[in-house]
């Protein structure tokens, strides 16, 4: 498996200090974010995962702790936007360019508004896709918001 992926250039080409961390990605698995904390032996409010959804049809992408779910009405809020959805996995893949099991919020195709968990920003370190299946991306809470010019707000049910 390659570690370089557009997820770990756009992060290191901004600077942000990160390391690694693969694992044996099951494709059968239930709920992909909280095979992926397992298999790291790591907390599931620190593994988040990277949703792609739709504001009143704009494409957004939303960043949550892999044992959460997001509320509709606070991922609208969060864009100032009236309606929000789940984009279809298809669709995800397309404006990402990233397989679904390997969507990374970071070195997307397309530049598109992003939202974190707020309460994700208190932990010391977070695990985010880096990019392809199996491989996850170690660091800091804040310089992940930071680098994706992310919105930070409540975001879960």
């Amino acid at each position: 498996m390659s570690k370089t992926t557009r997820a770990t250039q756009m992060l290191e080409k901004a600077g942000i200090a990160f390391t690694t961390v693969t694992y044996d990605y099951d494709p059968n698995a239930d709920r992909i974010g909280m095979q992926a904390a397992e298999a790291i032996g790591e907390e599931p409010r620190r593994v988040l995962k990277t949703l792609m959804a739709e504001v009143d049809g704009k494409a957004v992408c939303v960043v949550v702790p892999s044992d959460r779910e997001v509320s509709m009405k606070k991922l609208a809020a969060a864009f100032k936007g009236k309606s929000a959805n789940m984009m279809k996995p298809a669709d995800a893949e397309r404006a990402t360019g990233y397989h679904v099991g390997g969507i990374s919020p970071f070195g997307q195709k397309k530049l598109v508004p992003t939202a974190i968990e707020i309460a994700a920003l208190d932990e010391p370190h977070v695990f985010i896709n880096g990019g392809q299946r199996g491989l996850q991306v170690r660091l800091d809470p804040k310089a992940a918001r930071d680098a994706l010019k992310a919105v930070a707000a409540p975001l879960v049910a």
